[in-house]
């Protein structure tokens, strides 16, 4: 009989993949028309699959090693472009993308160290939702906060807001991570490839 977590067919995947599908047509709406209304939908359809796709894959009891990887890939996936993206239109400063990319290479680093040593993935911690969770709300804030109209202007502290929090709790969940990383390494023998 069949792992019910190898099931590839699962709506919570399907949601990841209408995620991951959207990142290009965000990029091509921000970047090519600079059709910002439709670009913040594309990010909040994001945002909010994101939230969708654990709660149904824990209430359909459709959990599965595939809905495992592509969750956090669309994640990281949206911030990297979101930020690219937002750097190019000078929406937010290159030094933040850098920090925030930055964490990204050294968790994938400490990963890639790990896995050759047998180690499976890090174990999630609801202090790295709770930072992608702010940034993905931050992203769509910072889209409207684009401009001179008074929705732009309230937005303006919430988005800045909802930056600094997700960005400080990114950088102390990759604190967070390193720490899982040397306990491993400590406890595991240097193998050799």
């Amino acid at each position: 009989m069949r792992d019910p977590a190898d099931r590839l067919l699962t709506v919570p995947n399907l949601l990841s993949v209408l995620r991951l599908a959207g990142v290009p047509l965000f990029l091509y709406l921000l970047l090519g028309p600079r059709a910002d209304g439709w670009a913040l939908l594309v990010l909040v359809f994001a945002g909010l699959s994101d939230w969708l796709d654990g709660k149904l894959a824990r209430w359909l009891d459709q959990m599965s090693k595939l809905g495992a990887l592509l969750d956090p890939a669309a994640d990281r996936l949206y911030v990297f472009c979101t930020l690219l993206a937002f750097v190019i239109r000078d929406i937010v400063p290159l030094w933040i993308a850098l920090v925030l990319v930055g964490r990204e290479v050294v968790v994938g680093l400490c990963l890639l160290v790990l896995r050759r040593r047998g180690w499976g993935t890090f174990e999630v911690t609801y202090l790295g939702k709770a930072a992608t969770f702010n940034l993905l709300y931050a992203f769509p804030l910072l889209l409207l906060a684009q401009g001179d109209s008074g929705w732009s202007q309230a937005a303006q502290p919430f988005a800045y807001a909802f930056t600094a929090w997700g960005g400080a709790l990114y950088l102390w969940s990759a604190l967070l991570y390193v720490y899982q990383f040397f306990l491993a390494l400590r406890v595991t023998p240097r193998t050799v490839a």
